[in-house]
């Protein structure tokens, strides 16, 4: 096991707990979802993947480091092939992560099998980059989670 897949599942064990120490009947938990980590994969020295549970769903970056000067609640962009993307710092139980929302809450979802491929989705349209070509000299623009979720990246 790497050292990415090692915290993915320290990260599903956490939030499985949380669940069941801190969400327990809270309105905002979707019941036909559970605690996941899904598709994490080593990139520039960082495991990325999304987290899925039954209040929230969560593309997450795991890192080598933590950048030391970053707070608990700070943000960060982090560049990926498709955009760049504004993540949080956070700290739980000795496990330092970035994360990025993509839902809350989860009512959308009937399945975790539907939650599954959606997350599945978001993976793919990260690591691709943009289909349109950009101008000579052009920075990489942010793009939002709402616009990924869209698949604005494959329009022109």
């Amino acid at each position: 096991m790497s050292s990415g897949e090692i915290q993915a599942a320290r990260l599903q064990q956490i939030f499985s707990e949380i669940q069941q120490q801190r969400m327990q009947d809270i309105p905002i938990l979707n019941p036909a979802l559970q605690v996941e980590s899904l598709g994490f994969r080593e990139w520039n020295g960082q495991s990325v993947g999304i987290l899925i549970t039954p209040w929230f769903m969560n593309l997450i970056i795991l890192p080598a480091a933590p950048v030391p000067e970053l707070r608990t609640g700070d943000s960060v962009s982090f560049a990926f092939p498709s955009a760049n993307y504004e993540f949080l710092k956070n700290t739980e139980v000795e496990l330092t992560y970035y994360s990025c929302s993509l839902f809350s809450p989860m009512f959308e979802f009937e399945t975790q099998e539907q939650a599954r491929a959606v997350a599945v989705s978001v993976l793919e349209l990260l690591f691709q980059a943009p289909q349109v070509a950009a101008p000579a000299g052009a920075t990489p623009t942010t793009l939002s989670r709402r616009d990924l979720l869209r698949g604005k990246l494959r329009q022109e």
